[in-house]
């Protein structure tokens, strides 16, 4: 089916025949603006073999101009694709996820200079280096400053007062949870004599898409920024877009009708332009976010980072080999793709959609080793990762290992690649500007550019342990494309008694006549492992030189070690478990 002809179709279903002349005045824009623009399709699956950074421009180094003269930094690190958070016009309560503006960029990003030419340069600069960019909207909600809400809450009559759901009472949609427990006790805020929905903080007023009008406005958003030159957008909070009385207002199948219909009109102005799922869900529901290949080309697989963590603690390969199950994590195919992570800008989340409540309770008392680092009465932890390692460059670099081997598209959140701890300061600041007790603003703050320059000459920092590693890594990682695509088989190791070594994660990765061997030292203690039916000599190290004995046929492994060997035969393997 055409392209064109599939957004009549979406529109149709959610809206019947209502909205023809919205519809067909809209259609006409995209004719335009597809000859106007007449952008050749990105290549199918780029986002594949990526390493994702995600930053706040202005945290990261003040400005665009200032992120720009940055992008040699980001290019020899290895970063492949910058992840924008919210850079757009906002009062900054929630981070600028609530948005006041959807075409205008917070002027203190721009420095100063028109938008077009500041955020053109920079993308010009980032596209010269090979870096695609990722822009980040918000179409859940927006701020309670957006000209729409003014509109909407200066009269009942308004015509925006439909860009927003409003009740009587705050009886309605009662099986909505309140996403931000602790820190809202509802899901609607009185306003005049009526209230409004909201699904996360109270001044960010929910959208109503049962109005055409939203959606169709929504979807000239993503083709204004399309025009600028990104290269695809991060989805915010896309479970919750459709509400429903009865239901608990997630994962609705209206919403993948919405989904849907901005996949289809980005595909007939740019193919291949990424959609990716933010939906905090587990990896079943996460999936139907794929469609048949007509939703978001990717999601983010959030169970696996909560038990990435666990595996570490617990030294026992079993919580990331279950969760990466087929019972858990259903197979995909064509060019869908996961994007994993280790830390964001929110907290690392323990939230029971996707974890049980003994996961939940084991890694809380694990790793929230401050009473300030609680977030939302235990359903997760504000810190970053250098924190959660205990300051260990060790540690941290085998967690980087871990993630950046097993299946997905990588993202790393800035400052982690150096081991940038909590800030205390910028987390006291902004509880002062918002209002709101956000122990996730721990999580965040400025990079101070001059220190960490000197760290980086100083090879006995935590800085450069942990920069110099992962930049090896990320070298290592963009030689191939069988990390971003390639089959996975778990090995199984036994000690020298037949017990099972579970301290020990490894597992190969293949694609297309290419193998690599990962191995993973859970543990702080040595380990030998004894590879059955490998010839050593078939093992290559890429990422650190394992300890071989060949006398003895065993590899030693150091304290939280790990190691990448490539395969010079790839027909010969191990004795191994496949899941």
């Amino acid at each position: 089916m055409a392209t064109k002809e599939r957004i009549s179709q979406i529109f149709e279903k959610i809206y019947g025949n209502g909205g023809d002349a919205l519809l067909k005045g809209f259609l006409r824009e995209l004719d335009e603006k597809k000859a106007l623009w007449n952008f050749p399709p990105q290549e199918p699956g780029w986002y594949k073999d990526l390493t994702v950074y995600s930053l706040y421009v202005d945290l990261f180094n003040k400005d665009f101009k200032g992120l720009e003269n940055k992008l040699d930094y980001l290019n020899d690190l290895g970063v492949s694709c910058l992840w924008l958070l919210p850079i757009l016009d906002s009062p900054l309560r929630d981070a600028g996820f609530d948005i006041r503006d959807y075409r205008k960029i917070r002027p203190e990003l721009l420095a100063g200079g028109k938008q077009d030419e500041v955020f053109g340069s920079f993308l010009n600069k980032a596209h010269s280096l090979g870096i695609k960019v990722l822009f980040d909207i918000a179409v859940n909600h927006t701020s309670d400053e957006h000209p729409w809400f003014l509109q909407a809450k200066s009269a009942k009559d308004n015509p925006y007062r439909d860009f927003y759901i409003w009740s009587d009472d705050e009886g309605k949609y009662s099986g909505a949870r309140v996403i931000f427990e602790g820190i809202e006790t509802s899901n609607w805020k009185k306003c005049g004599d009526e209230y409004y929905f909201h699904r996360f903080f109270d001044f960010q007023p929910d959208l109503n898409y049962r109005n055409p009008k939203v959606l169709l406005e929504m979807s000239r958003n993503f083709l204004f920024w399309l025009e600028k030159g990104v290269d695809g957008f991060r989805v915010d909070a896309i479970p919750y877009l459709w509400k429903e009385e009865g239901t608990n207002c997630e994962n609705l199948p209206m919403t993948h009708n919405i989904v849907k219909f901005f996949r289809a009109v980005v595909d007939y102005v740019r193919p291949n332009t990424l959609l990716l799922a933010e939906a905090c869900q587990k990896p079943v529901e996460v999936v139907k976010y794929f469609g048949g290949g007509d939703e978001c080309h990717a999601g983010y697989h959030f169970p696996l980072m909560p038990q990435i963590y666990k595996m570490m603690k617990m030294q026992d390969f079993t919580p990331v080999t279950e969760t990466l199950d087929e019972k858990v994590t259903p197979s995909i195919g064509g060019e869908s793709q996961w994007f994993t992570f280790l830390r964001c800008h929110d907290e690392l989340s323990l939230e029971l959609v996707y974890v049980s409540e003994d996961d939940r309770r084991y890694i809380h008392q694990n790793y929230c080793k401050e009473p300030l680092w609680d977030f939302r009465k235990g359903q997760g932890i504000s810190a970053r990762l250098a924190e959660l390692m205990d300051r260990n460059p060790d540690k941290i670099a085998l967690i980087f290992s871990i993630m950046l081997t097993l299946p997905g598209t990588p993202v790393i959140y800035y400052g982690d690649e150096f081991g940038k701890l909590n800030d205390l300061d910028y987390y006291r600041e902004q509880i002062k500007a918002t209002g709101k007790d956000d122990t996730r603003f721990l999580v965040r703050g400025h990079i101070d550019w001059p220190k960490l320059e000197q760290d980086l000459k100083d090879e006995s920092t935590l800085s450069f342990k942990v920069y110099s590693r992962l930049r090896q890594m990320l070298k290592a990682r963009s030689q191939t494309k069988v990390f971003g695509r390639g089959s996975l088989e778990w090995l199984d190791f036994k000690d020298k008694n037949g017990n099972a070594q579970k301290d020990v994660l490894a597992f190969y990765r293949e694609f297309e006549g290419e193998k690599y061997l990962l191995i993973h030292n859970l543990s702080g203690e040595t380990r030998e492992v004894s590879p059955e039916g490998l010839e050593l000599s078939n093992l290559l190290p890429q990422i650190n030189k394992a300890a071989f004995d060949f006398a003895a046929k065993t590899l030693k492994l150091a304290p939280y070690g790990y190691y990448w060997l490539r395969l010079a035969n790839s027909s010969s393997g191990f004795h191994k478990r496949l899941i």
